[in-house]
């Protein structure tokens, strides 16, 4: 299949080229970019008036569905991966998606959690996320490890690594007590794996005087003193009121040397499974929220005390709510989630949760999806959300530096550990043909918090693979070109 994109204002991140141009994609990758370009047996698509870029690259994405990567093709991403958690084992991970089938490119990193729960708890994994929710509240695994069982579950990381992780996924604040010695081991193994991390920082000073360390000062720490290459996922949510203070550690560290990423979204409520550690009434009250700041997915019940939340913990640890951290109506506590968004080289990741229905259900092939699901609203509207408000609302980012931000610097985290990914994230000749095409007058969020499956509107054209799995704003149900990116053992 040969498709030629003619007239559109072509944005490549990696060559810094803006500019009207066409562009041919066969055989899975693009062919050549340029003025006039001719090609008889294409399909010629007319995307005049409208902004062509490489497809969105998400590091954090928990949707193993067809139903949610509908959801995140219609918001502009071509590649999902599950890399803050990661699944185990992740050659289950892979295979399932596969047979399943997949809109969107997908991928796993070696999931430090599961690895802890098999050693210290005896859960054995089984690569499912819903099992995954279901183990974050169980304090069996939250514990500091024996050196034997330290040893025990790096080999376990590093059999996953050999078998094709993208790195590890290290939910470090889901076990904020552990001894800051496993962190720095698990730094060292991927130093020497050449791999990065990706990391859910435990609390922060400010929040806990008692904590064991700073969980951002921690990840900035290991990145100098092992030369690993650590991320540091959702700093909006990690950081809430004390993102500045945040930031500016993170940018000294960068300063110094170190390789630390940063990735962000601009939602001010975070979710996750109602057992999370952080999610404890004590935990909360140092935060300065309250049980009523926290909302179950399932049946919307908003919390109301701490003993409703104490007893929704002990009865069903793995059920996923809202956990709202800032309010997006202050234009205070909005200026800050727009600070983390602006960070030099921040990247955009959505964090996208599971999409469940009433009945049970977690998987729909119906499009559009069946109504009353539940999920959180950056499961469809991260991207376009971010564009809304970065680059039409507020002109903190030119087109180029927007594609820059949520293709190009996600897709070069990978480079190292996935050379497959050195041809996503921009658009020159031989790149994969994984192209968004986007009306820059109308891409918005539509999702809410009350309607979180609404689809963004303005994404006209998405190509996966150089396969259409948007047309003209409607997403083609037939489409399932996603392949697996997976890391390559050094």
């Amino acid at each position: 299949m040969r498709t030629l994109l003619r007239g559109g204002r072509v944005v490549d991140p990696g060559t810094g080229f803006d500019g009207v141009a066409d562009v041919l994609l066969a055989g899975g990758v693009v062919e050549a970019v340029g003025a006039g370009l001719t090609a008889p047996d294409a399909t010629e698509v007319d995307v005049s008036g409208l902004v062509v870029g490489p497809g969105f690259v998400d590091l954090h994405s928990h949707v193993h569905s067809v139903a949610g990567q509908r959801l995140q093709a219609m918001d502009g991403v071509t590649t999902a991966l599950d890399l803050e958690a990661g699944l185990m084992p992740v050659e289950r991970a892979y295979a399932e998606a596969a047979a399943a089938g997949r809109p969107l490119h997908y991928g796993f990193s070696a999931s430090w959690g599961a690895a802890r729960a098999q050693v210290l708890a005896g859960i054995e994994p089984d690569a499912n996320i819903d099992s995954g929710l279901a183990v974050l509240g169980n304090p069996a695994w939250q514990r500091s490890s024996s050196p034997a069982e330290l040893t025990a579950w790096l080999s376990l990381l590093d059999t996953e690594l050999a078998a094709g992780a993208l790195g590890i996924g290290v939910l470090m604040g889901y076990a904020p007590q552990t001894a800051p010695g496993e962190f720095l081991a698990v730094a060292h193994l991927a130093a020497q794996a050449g791999v990065p991390t990706y990391t859910h920082v435990r609390e922060l000073v400010e929040v806990d005087p008692a904590i064991p360390v700073d969980g951002s000062a921690e990840i900035a720490a290991a990145a100098g003193e092992t030369g690993a290459a650590m991320h540091h996922c959702h700093v909006n949510s990690t950081s809430g009121h004390h993102i500045d203070r945040v930031l500016a550690t993170l940018e000294d560290a960068r300063r110094a040397g170190s390789r630390v990423t940063v990735e962000a979204y601009p939602y001010g409520a975070g979710s996750t499974a109602v057992g999370a550690a952080f999610i404890e009434p004590d935990r909360l009250r140092l935060k300065g929220l309250r049980p009523s700041s926290v909302v179950i997915l399932e049946t919307g019940e908003r919390v109301r005390d701490e003993a409703r939340l104490r007893q929704l913990r002990r009865d069903d640890p793995g059920a996923p709510c809202l956990l709202e951290f800032l309010d997006e109506e202050d234009p205070r506590e909005r200026a800050l989630l727009h600070r983390a968004l602006a960070f030099p080289d921040a990247v955009v990741a959505s964090d996208a949760m599971p999409v469940s229905w009433p009945d049970g259900r977690g998987e729909s092939t119906e499009w559009p999806l069946p109504p009353g699901g539940r999920t959180h609203p950056r499961t469809a509207g991260t991207f376009a959300k971010t564009l809304r408000l970065m680059v039409r609302e507020a002109g903190a980012w030119s087109w180029l530096e927007a594609f820059r931000r949520c293709s190009y610097l996600p897709a070069r985290l990978l480079d190292d550990v996935a050379p497959a990914a050195r041809r996503k994230g921009h658009l020159a000749t031989g790149a994969d043909a994984d192209l968004v095409v986007l009306d820059p007058d109308r891409i918005t969020d539509t999702a809410t918090y009350a309607d979180p499956t609404r689809p963004s509107h303005g994404v006209r054209h998405l190509y996966v693979a150089g396969v259409p799995v948007v047309r003209e704003g409607k997403l083609d149900r037939e489409a399932l070109p996603g392949k697996p990116l997976r890391g390559e053992p050094k």
